[in-house]
């Protein structure tokens, strides 16, 4: 089981990115894919979840109305699109598996690709 999480890059404040999260593969007891991230200096913090068995979706407070996720089941793909991008959402993305727990504990989740580098200029 690998995870891909691409698209980093830098963008503006203001801007939009989209990153993308490529599953080899859905585990057999995943609840879902999640997002998280991780600035220097920082513990790495929920950005949001998506649900396998009704595509529903959470968000961290800080990201909600600017960021949503989505997923193609047939391409295996996670999707997390950014808008109005903040100098404070510079940090390393990384995506996962969601196997138990709170969605937003880093505990309950597995298979963490590499991150992708997401900077923002202000």
């Amino acid at each position: 089981v690998q995870l891909q999480a691409s698209g980093g890059g830098l963008v503006q404040t203001g801007g939009p990115l989209r990153l993308s999260c490529a599953a080899s593969g859905r585990t057999v007891n995943s609840i879902g894919l999640g997002w998280f991230r991780q600035a220097p200096g920082k513990e790495r913090e929920f950005v949001g979840r998506i649900a396998w068995r009704d595509s529903s979706t959470d968000y961290a407070d800080s990201v909600k109305g600017r960021f949503a996720i989505s997923k193609d089941n047939a391409k295996n793909m996670m999707y997390l699109q950014m808008n109005s991008l903040k100098p404070e959402d510079t940090a390393v993305y990384y995506c996962a598996y969601h196997f138990r727990g709170s969605k937003n504990v880093v505990t309950g989740y597995d298979y963490w690709g590499p991150g992708t580098l997401v900077t923002v200029s202000s």
